[in-house]
């Protein structure tokens, strides 16, 4: 058994298997004929991606956007589990791992669609799924995935699990795990903010925001669609908003000055939200920025939240923070299914690290169901 940790976002679609790490635009195509290929530019595993899945051929990711005559793309949450989920999932677990054996997978929704799409999205990739992928230079690698085992838990909440445990599913860092830390994921089209206390998930003080960095990127597009009279397609102005430049039909336009306000309004309006749905959680230790959203905003966020913000690491891809922290809960809840033989002394050494724990141990709670037993208990 092989555990991976699947992101299918509105932006991007990661997984991560503990060792290897994938990811590429959330976009499908449609399989154009290409009648010349040159092995030049982009060599990566993910920049030609053409799969075969279920009798129908795609195109996938920067591929799609390159080469589809229509690719497709969407913000729509009922779109996304009906028509982008399983693709999106099964070709990401294609290329984190060759295994040829069942794998168990860790993935999230929004907080605000937990309860309606956890059953859906468990059934569009749970099963055996026949994937060819068709690589540049003419040769099929054919694969069986056979995903056993599909657990669902709120988006947000895989930051904090990247943070306190480490890549075995034991708790590494104490002082976070018996913390009371709040979570603010800032994604493509949505934000999710949660809270965690003593590794206890707060339902009260956990919500999904419609603020997401796509917001952003509409109001520059309206811009410079004012000013050029060309439509740019959301997921075609990541890299023109980074650099602060575009150029449209060879004319070059400045649109540093106007990201700067787009910005500061957006991350003023997720900091009133914010701190108005967590007034009474006043006792909030700490508080993670997550999601590839965070790292453009955080100049202009973290000043305006009320609260202790752990800074940003600059050494990381804040997208794959919630992926990586799926995949090390996946180690916690299945870590002994693979070596039955080891189990038995496993559950030993962790009866006696229990006893040995002071009173405000924070996986005590899983007695009374509070603690992360409750959140493995889950679907």
């Amino acid at each position: 058994m092989e555990i991976v940790g699947i992101d299918v976002g509105f932006g991007f679609t990661k997984a991560y298997n503990g060792k290897n790490s994938v990811i590429f635009k959330s976009l499908i195509g449609d399989a154009a004929d290409i009648q010349f290929r040159a092995s030049l530019g982009d060599a990566s595993a993910t920049s030609n991606l053409h799969i075969t899945l279920n009798d129908k051929a795609y195109f996938i990711g920067s591929y799609a956007e390159l080469q589809s005559n229509i690719p497709e793309f969407t913000l729509d949450q009922e779109k996304l589990i009906e028509d982008f989920i399983q693709i999106l999932a099964i070709t990401a677990a294609g290329l984190c791992t060759t295994s040829t054996g069942p794998i168990n997978v860790v993935t999230g929704l929004p907080v605000g669609y937990l309860k309606r799409d956890t059953r859906r999205l468990k059934d569009m990739i749970r099963g055996t799924h026949n994937i060819t992928f068709h690589n540049p230079n003419g040769q099929d690698d054919s694969r069986r995935i056979n995903i056993d085992k599909v657990h669902v838990i709120p988006q947000p909440i895989g930051s904090i699990f990247n943070l306190i445990f480490d890549d075995n599913g034991k708790i590494s860092d104490r002082t976070l795990a018996g913390s009371k830390l709040g979570v603010v994921d800032i994604g493509f089209k949505t934000t999710d903010v949660s809270i965690f206390d003593h590794l206890q998930y707060i339902e009260r003080g956990s919500s999904t925001m419609d603020t997401g960095i796509s917001k952003c990127f509409s109001v520059i597009a309206n811009k410079l669609r004012q000013e050029s009279n060309i439509n740019i397609e959301l997921y075609r102005i990541f890299k023109f908003v980074e650099s602060g430049m575009i150029k449209i039909k060879g004319r070059e336009y400045n649109i540093a000055n106007l990201k700067k306000r787009v910005y500061t309004t957006s991350a003023s309006a997720i900091a009133e939200d914010l701190n108005r749905l967590w007034e009474n959680d006043w006792d909030i230790d700490s508080i993670v920025l997550s999601g590839g959203g965070s790292v453009p905003l955080a100049e202009h966020l973290i000043p305006r939240i009320e609260g202790n913000v752990i800074p940003i690491q600059k050494n990381i891809d804040a997208r794959f923070n919630n992926v990586q922290g799926y995949c090390k809960f996946g180690h916690y809840k299945w870590g002994g299914t693979s070596k039955p033989a080891a189990a038995a002394p496993a559950k030993k050494a962790a009866a006696a690290e229990a006893k040995s724990e002071p009173e405000d141990d924070p996986e005590k709670g899983e007695k009374s169901g509070k603690g992360l037993a409750w959140l493995r208990r889950q679907n």
